[in-house]
């Protein structure tokens, strides 16, 4: 350990194996020898150091002749233990010994292995650049070094061993997360907890969150919204979308996400999605995105409706973002467009790239397959704070789309008699969420659609009365609305998705869900 020299940390993976699966007619430890888990720790650990790669980080497994104190040991590796859903894991960083904050609960299963987070790559040629999976997602990998009749081999010079990748299974501790040595099967040393966490450190949503915000300008002006799977798509699994909030991105799941996708019972009926968006965009917007990338992946991923649970979706939304939902899920008639308009869309003087932009994100319909949502913190009615003068200043300096503002120039240039209240500057997020908005006003009146199962969690600070209180950003009347099935209120601030009663709540919800069937 003090010299820091990788045939040292080799030599002691050895003798750890050696000591841990000696070959007959010797016995393995007990397993309450207090020396089975030192074994077990110095062998996981020696694995990951002495297959340091250059950087002094990373963990490269490769095949080669690795020097020993006493010799040097030849290591197969077979490339293809790299392999997952169609791509190439690269960059295996340990996990074991991360320190992990944020997070409350670190879910590992303890067993044998380095465990390590990959990084997916696209393999040239592969037809999986439209399969929805996160550019951030890193996979869990368990590192093992098998070495046959470990203790004969001790007494040469020149050991053979065999080096293996194994991606885990299942999400969470299971029985399925093995390896077999000799007869006897023997539990993978698995981190998820670490592993998400490492995604999140790594990743640049952070960063963007406000940057999302004020700038919403892609590449040539284009939108940036994207829906992306945490895992390959699992047939005969629920999908769980999950919607954040303004100025927010899928980094503020974190903690639900490390509760239900370490519960065996929610992991083996649901798979998790997540929507990012610029959130200063305008609601109907955003919500057309939203719904546009959920019936493009519906039909990705099972054209030919062969997957009746792909069709049971679950939406999650977090204040904007439960604002985005509910707009999946109601007959909106003309309530929306008559919040804005005094004349009805056919009689608008705009070019038809306008009217269809006005007719999809004012006139929407219930997407058929999402049959459950949940609203946390949603400012159904608006939120205070859009009330300020401050406010108003903010959302003069939001980017918007191309796409936003020629719209708003073939409404002002030629319709402007039409409009409810005209703006030469184009309406935003935070414009639609004042509690004064026709528009916020109108969503608030329209129903759920039947058939949909709605749920609330809101969030109020302080021990005072509920219906008197909020929760810093949105107020209880405006959170609270009727026709759902439940309503929980969490004491919490407006970030209610990282309370563990409304986690707990979301859990409750989705076993009920799973329990339903397609009822």
């Amino acid at each position: 350990e003090r010299s820091g020299k990788a045939p040292y940390h080799l030599a002691a993976a050895v003798y750890a194996f050696a000591f841990l699966f000696p070959e007959a007619p010797s016995v393995p430890p007990d397993a309450f020898d207090p020396r089975l888990r030192v074994a077990t720790d110095l062998y996981n650990r020696s694995i990951t150091m002495a297959f340091k790669a250059k950087d002094g980080f990373h963990v490269e497994l490769r095949s080669g002749t690795y020097a020993l104190p006493f010799g040097e040991m030849a290591i197969a590796f077979d490339e293809n233990d790299l392999r997952w859903a169609g791509r190439r894991l690269t960059d295996l960083a340990p996990v074991a010994e991360l320190k992990v904050r944020g997070l409350k609960t670190r879910y590992l299963q303890p067993g044998v292995g380095a465990p390590l987070a990959a990084t997916p790559a696209t393999i040239p040629g592969d037809d999986l650049a439209d399969d929805f999976l996160s550019l951030s997602t890193k996979v869990p990998v368990t590192a093992f070094l098998r070495l046959e009749r470990p203790r004969a081999q001790l007494n040469g010079r020149r050991l053979e061993g065999k080096l293996e990748a194994h991606v885990p299974r299942t999400t969470f501790a299971s029985d399925e997360n093995t390896v077999v040595v000799g007869d006897r099967r023997v539990p993978l040393e698995v981190e998820p907890t670490a592993t998400l966490a490492y995604a999140l450190a790594e990743s640049p949503l952070w960063e963007q969150e406000i940057a999302r915000f004020f700038d919403n300008l892609g590449v040539g002006g284009r939108q940036r919204a994207t829906l992306a799977l945490g895992e390959p798509y699992r047939p005969g699994k629920i999908p769980v979308v999950l919607v954040h909030g303004t100025a927010s991105s899928v980094g503020r799941w974190a903690a639900m996400l490390n509760q239900l996708i370490n519960d065996p019972r929610i992991a083996q009926h649901y798979q998790f999605w997540f929507f990012t968006y610029e959130t200063g965009n305008p609601l109907g917007y955003s919500a057309m995105l939203l719904r546009d990338s959920l019936e493009k992946a519906i039909q990705r991923l099972d054209p030919d409706g062969q997957d009746p649970e792909l069709r049971r979706m679950v939406v999650i939304g977090h204040s904007q973002g439960g604002l985005l939902t509910k707009l999946l899920v109601i007959h909106s008639g003309s309530r929306l467009w008559d919040a804005s308009f005094t004349r009805p869309l056919e009689e608008l003087e705009v070019s038809d790239s306008t009217r269809e932009f006005l007719r999809r994100t004012r006139f929407v319909e219930p997407l058929p397959f999402v049959r459950r949502v949940i609203f946390l913190a949603t400012p159904h009615r608006g939120s205070y704070l859009t009330l300020t003068r401050a406010s108003e200043w903010i959302a003069r300096l939001i980017k918007l789309p191309f796409t936003v503002v020629g719209v708003t120039a073939d409404l002002i240039t030629r319709n402007r008699d039409a409009m409810v209240n005209p703006s030469l500057r184009p309406v935003t997020s935070l414009d639609q969420m004042n509690p004064l908005s026709s528009y916020i006003q109108a969503l608030a009146s329209i129903p759920i659609a039947p058939g949909v199962h709605a749920h609330s969690i809101i969030g109020v600070k302080g021990d005072g009365p509920a219906v008197e209180g909020d929760d810093g950003v949105v107020a209880y009347t405006s959170a609270h609305i009727a026709g759902v099935e439940s309503e929980l209120v969490v004491r919490w601030d407006h970030s209610v998705q990282w309370a563990p009663e409304a986690i707990e709540e979301v859990r409750r919800i989705l076993l009920l869900h799973a329990a339903q069937g397609a009822n």
